[in-house]
């Protein structure tokens, strides 16, 4: 009988994105059952990944009585289920499962810090952010930041004092360079979105891909995008709004419907074909684990200007294969919009972009690291 393995996240976006192909890789060597909140994502990696699912629903916010719920359910799905090994990748679901987890006896309680909240955070809120990530790794056996820049945060946070392991090249989940190729997408598709778009043959496209978001940096985005006096320019946002959670300023909202020159074309399930329409993508978030958006973009061999953070500045090397800019500043923004057209500098950084990607972050590579550390933490069992 093949070992049983829980993989757990809040929301099952989460499962159906982060971990695209990885899961049904696993399940030639486990009985993999995914848990999450039911929807579409879940039924989507179902049929995608092959796997189990179990709808187990959970709050992205603090909510007392609701986690509370939660947290007796999955004490007693673990119960029932026995599983050799309980893997978390979301801040909640890390939370809740890893104390379910340990109190229903599981031995192995792995989670995967793909970002943390409390850096961006100030006050009350941080404190208490803080302190359920304390409580989370107390409860966890193995603790698995994203990144380097994740690592250190959880030491200088002193969140914990556990040994901390960078998986691979620190990614979740790795690229599929197969899927992310610029040349699997015709000339044909390119030119049929870029008509549907309204995007011209001479156009600069800048591309967003993300959830639109305060956080994303996308009010920084927009007030920068709107300085640039040139018709010829484009900004194309692939993503959903999030205005109950974390709202944009009514005036970049407002901007982002009404000024021709910016595209939100809402949540795509193949973000490829307007990464090939593209010159280049812009993510100024504030925080991050270890962002695929920008490594998928690589691939493409889209150069990127990212903010200083986790993740983005492990990925992008300034003026080499992308820009690098400081967090939460419109006119860097503006500036690096401005700089990465320049004509030597754009086909350099270009040429550079999905080497990067190739040399660090192949999914076969991540998917190995991952099973590996499955077998030696199951044998030691």
């Amino acid at each position: 009988m093949k070992p049983k393995i829980i993989r757990i996240a809040t929301v099952a976006m989460s499962l159906n994105l982060l971990l695209r192909g990885q899961l049904k890789f696993l399940n030639q060597f486990f009985d993999i059952k995914a848990v999450s909140g039911y929807d579409t994502d879940l039924e989507m990696v179902k049929k995608r990944e092959g796997v189990q699912i179990i709808d187990l629903k959970m709050e992205r916010k603090i909510a007392p009585v609701k986690d509370s719920i939660a947290l007796i359910k999955l004490y007693f799905l673990f119960k029932s289920e026995k599983p050799t090994v309980v893997h978390s990748i979301t801040p909640k679901a890390g939370l809740l499962s890893m104390i379910a987890a340990k109190y229903a006896g599981v031995p192995i309680r792995m989670h995967t810090f793909t970002g943390l909240i409390f850096p961006s955070k100030k006050g009350f809120m941080k404190k208490i952010l803080i302190l359920m990530d304390k409580i989370l790794c107390f409860h966890a056996t193995h603790i698995y930041p994203e990144g380097k820049g994740v690592q250190q945060d959880l030491l200088s946070y002193k969140i914990t004092h556990k040994p901390l392991k960078i998986l691979a090249n620190g990614n979740v989940n790795g690229v599929d360079l197969d899927y992310f190729n610029p040349n699997d997408i015709s000339e044909d598709v390119k030119n049929e979105l870029s008509k549907k778009l309204g995007i011209n043959k001479n156009d600069f496209v800048f591309l967003f891909v993300g959830r639109l978001v305060k956080d994303k940096g996308i009010n920084e985005l927009v007030t920068a995008f709107t300085k640039i006096q040139d018709e010829n320019v484009k900004l194309v946002l692939v993503g959903p709004f999030e205005q109950d959670l974390d709202p944009l300023s009514p005036e970049v909202y407002f901007e982002i419907k009404n000024n021709k020159n910016i595209i939100s074309v809402g949540f795509q399930t193949d973000v490829r074909p307007y990464m090939a329409i593209s010159q280049a993508l812009v993510f100024p978030s504030y925080r991050e684990g270890f962002p695929n958006v920008v490594l998928q973009a690589g691939a493409m061999e889209l150069p990127a200007i990212v903010s200083d953070i986790n993740g983005s500045n492990e990925i992008i090397t300034h003026n080499k294969n992308g820009i690098i800019i400081p967090v939460k500043n419109s006119d860097a923004i503006f500036a690096s919009m401005i700089a990465i057209r320049d004509r030597k500098l754009y086909p350099f950084l270009k040429s550079n972009s999905r080497e990067r990607i190739v040399s660090a972050f192949n999914q076969n590579v991540v998917w190995q690291s991952l099973l590996n550390e499955y077998n030696s933490l199951i044998d030691n069992v």
